[in-house]
């Protein structure tokens, strides 16, 4: 959105990045790990209050303002299993390759324990390295750094959301008696269901405010 003033209207650094004289890289990696962190929390992983509370000055002063991609991962146990895992990681800016996938693997101790895994990518991932992901044993979720950059849960205009469980969808399939694929369809490449990393047959419940109907529920199955 471009203003009408001369150019000091039209300034395209949020005065968060030049807080303090830091550069724009330390701020889209605060806002993306941020962003993380706040979904793993909603996934139920035990994320420490001290990392959803960080202010960008407290996240400049731990990582710097040129970030080591290593001191960025985490690796967040589940609240119901403390023995499942959720591990992420910064992926550089450079064209990500077979080589560097291999590489990443063998890095990963306690394989066995790990719940999935999540890649943050700055730069392309070719097929060949998406193909070596596939071969994990566990299950591994790409997002872009820049589709992180917000919460598109914490949007104002976002309905209420609750992901249902197997035995509440069994419940509704029952009660209007209806079959899964009678519902709405959700992709799971939409950036909610990858927000709450949902799988196909899972059904998200989503209830709407408005001046004309104080409540309407509706329903959406992952496809």
């Amino acid at each position: 959105m471009g203003g009408s003033g001369g150019g000091g209207e039209c300034i395209t650094r949020s005065s968060h990045v030049m807080e303090g004289g830091g550069s724009l890289e330390s701020y889209r990696y605060f806002l993306s790990r941020r962003t993380v962190l706040q979904m793993l929390n909603d996934r139920g992983y035990a994320v420490p209050n001290s990392e959803l509370t960080r202010s960008l000055t407290e996240f400049r002063f731990t990582f710097g303002d040129k970030c080591d991609l290593e001191s960025l991962r985490l690796c967040l146990p589940l609240r119901s299993n403390p023995s499942k895992k959720m591990l992420v990681v910064y992926l550089g800016t450079e064209e990500i390759r077979t080589q560097a996938i291999r590489g990443l693997y063998g890095q990963i101790l306690n394989k066995e324990a790990l719940h999935g895994l999540i890649l943050i990518l700055q730069s392309n991932m070719n097929t060949f390295a998406r193909k070596e992901v596939l071969k994990f044993p566990f299950k591994v979720e790409i997002f872009y750094i820049t589709d992180l950059l917000v919460n598109v849960t914490k949007h104002i205009l976002q309905p209420k959301h609750e992901v249902l469980s197997a035995g509440e969808r069994d419940k509704l399939m029952k009660k209007y008696k209806i079959e899964g694929k009678q519902l709405p369809r959700m992709l799971e490449t939409d950036a909610f269901a990858q927000y709450y990393g949902l799988q196909k047959g899972q059904v998200v419940k989503f209830t709407y405010c408005s001046g004309i109907a104080e409540f309407l529920e509706t329903y959406r199955r992952v496809l």
